[in-house]
């Protein structure tokens, strides 16, 4: 009895393990309108010495398809737009594309999503009537081969799809695709798929440099926010404030519990005369804030912690792509497999954006409450470190070394360096929807001592006790998540 109540405990806390601990994914966009790029045999090599996992491809070439087998790189493939008529119209299109263009190759190539139509509301000629048919007939195609379960039907979407994205509690979208969007909308809750969705803050940045500042659109901590007078959330980056601009207008329609899953995002590395934003040092900080921010699960003001899937534009810059200079340099790789810029996907490293060097761990910073917010602000984010947040705030009650002064400043910034400097002491840990700010000054006072880094190092330097029989061995990243839930393992009988 012993050994299976061991055994059963040890696979409830695995469980935990999987659901705490997956954080959101971070992909990477494959496009090819390019001539000058390596063969897909060597991309795929490439993509795997990055250790990347997720690849967005935008149709389902064989070529490449058959160079991601055996190799647990997760893929998303697209129908083209101009395919959205044949599929619309004849299911036995759909069947025949299914059973030669992904049958063959699954499961040895991991196929985990197909988008039907790509941005539909930008495209110059109108399909936005016959995409949900399209994902109809494909969900049935899947059906008849048993892969529904296992591959998930969505379409992608630009930000052009909103009428009005600020402040974004007043996201909303556009009435004019009201046809095709409702049903849509049911489609992917019927089928529990994400909404999808391509934002690009470098061309709000672009577009009005005098309104949305630099270091708002890169997330900088520097960035001095922008509040939304509507719900009083403060936004530290606009890459946040898209994301809820979105959830805000699925949720006018009553569709809140839809999952949002970006699809595309990035910053150019290079640019013409007037795109002063588009440098690689720029297109680095972007995504290496965006990864960090996505892995940390930091969530957005309106749903945080909430974790994020993201793919990022793209793998290679593209020659033959029209439009201006940017748009035919995003990519973290030239055509020769050249680094333009490095990139850490682990999303543990910190990049600084003052001095453009990689740091880790907090050099002497601490993160406390920011006196530009309101106490509003400062209370609901305090609430959220000792309560979602984890944090252990045991030290800032009465008769406690950190009580005094009680005062909702001293109480919130003790708060926010626990977590802080728990979570690695990024900036993005430091956020807090602006309540909070980093320093370099220690703000220990009396007893009452703040957590730097090597504090946490010394204070965690006892090896754990080695584990009995029966007591099973737990990975150490996440073993502090499952502490508050170990109470009700124990009155649901398990010891």
């Amino acid at each position: 009895m012993a050994r299976w109540r061991a055994a059963a405990f040890a696979a409830f806390l695995f469980l935990l393990l999987a659901v705490h601990c997956r954080g959101g994914k971070t992909g990477i966009c494959y496009g090819r309108n390019a001539d000058d790029l390596p063969s897909p045999d060597k991309v795929a090599r490439l993509v795997q010495q990055q250790s990347i996992k997720y690849v967005r491809i935008y149709d389902t070439n064989i070529d490449v398809i058959r160079a991601f087998a055996n190799t647990s790189v997760e893929l998303m493939v697209g129908v083209p737009n101009a395919d959205l008529l044949a599929f619309s119209q004849y299911q036995s299109n759909v069947d025949t594309w299914l059973k030669n263009s992904v049958l063959p190759y699954y499961p040895a190539t991991a196929i985990t999503h197909i988008t039907v139509g790509a941005e539909i509301t930008e495209s110059p000629v109108n399909v936005s009537a016959l995409v949900v048919p399209a994902m109809r007939n494909v969900l049935a195609a899947l059906k008849k081969a048993g892969l529904h379960k296992k591959i998930t039907i969505s379409s992608t979407h630009s930000l052009g799809i909103l009428s009005r994205s600020f402040p974004p509690s007043a996201g909303a979208f556009n009435s004019s695709y009201a046809h095709f969007l409702k049903p849509m909308l049911e489609f992917l809750v019927e089928n529990q798929a994400p909404f999808m969705v391509d934002l690009y803050p470098y061309y709000a940045y672009q577009n009005s440099p005098s309104n949305v500042s630099l270091n708002y659109a890169l997330f900088s901590p520097q960035s001095q926010g922008v509040i939304d007078p509507n719900t009083g959330l403060v936004y530290t980056n606009m890459f946040d404030a898209q994301v809820d601009s979105i959830f805000f207008a699925l949720m006018a329609l009553n569709f809140k519990t839809l999952k949002i899953m970006i699809t595309e995002t990035g910053w150019p590395n290079k640019g013409a005369a007037k795109e002063t934003g588009a440098t690689p040092d720029n297109a680095q900080t972007y995504n290496t804030n965006l990864i960090r921010h996505v892995v940390n699960d930091s969530g957005t003001p309106a749903k945080p912690g909430e974790e994020i899937d993201v793919y990022i534009f793209s793998l290679f810059n593209e020659n033959r792509k029209p439009g201006i200079e940017s748009e035919r340099n995003w990519g973290l790789f030239s055509p020769d497999q050249s680094a333009i810029y490095s990139l850490d996907w682990t999303g543990r490293g910190n990049v600084d954006i003052m001095t453009g060097g990689n740091i880790t761990g907090s050099n002497g910073t601490w993160c406390v409450a920011s006196t530009n917010v309101s106490e509003t602000a400062l209370q609901n984010a305090l609430n959220w470190a000792c309560g979602p947040g984890d944090v252990d705030c045991s030290a800032i009650q009465p008769s406690q070394p950190c009580y005094q002064p009680d005062t909702l400043i001293s109480h919130a910034s003790y708060a926010f360096n626990m977590y802080y400097q728990k979570k690695g002491a990024t900036d993005v840990a430091c956020s807090f929807g602006g309540a909070g700010v980093r320093t370099t000054k220690d703000p220990s006072y009396d007893a009452c001592f703040y957590l730097d880094s090597e504090k946490i190092i010394n204070t965690n330097s006892t090896p754990p006790p080695a584990p009995s029989a029966s007591s099973p061995s737990l990975p150490g990243l996440c073993f502090t998540l499952l502490l508050p839930v170990l109470p009700i393992v124990i009155a649901s009988g398990f010891l």
